[in-house]
């Protein structure tokens, strides 16, 4: 859940962006293509968010962490029994 949580907000963040550049563009009366602003809001929210969303994104490290540690475990088991018979 964390890691939907991060990666919605970071999503948000794209699109903010990406709006908030075309809403520029068209105040400024220059013609902007949507797929310019929209990578030039990718290149700018993908640092811009790790600043932003540090909680989350920590969170999300470790329950990815957490996930891998069961799996781990769990494959550990596994070959355990199998092993044993």
């Amino acid at each position: 859940m964390a890691l939907l949580k991060y990666g919605g907000a970071r999503l948000g963040l794209f699109v903010a962006l990406t709006v908030v550049i075309q809403l520029f563009a068209v105040l400024i009366d220059a013609p902007v293509p949507l797929v310019m602003s929209a990578l030039l809001a990718l290149i700018v929210a993908f640092p811009l968010s790790m600043l932003i969303f540090r909680g989350l994104r920590l969170e999300a490290n470790r329950s990815v962490g957490a996930w891998n540690a069961q799996r781990t475990a769990r494959k550990a088991w596994v070959k355990r029994e199998l092993e044993s018979r």
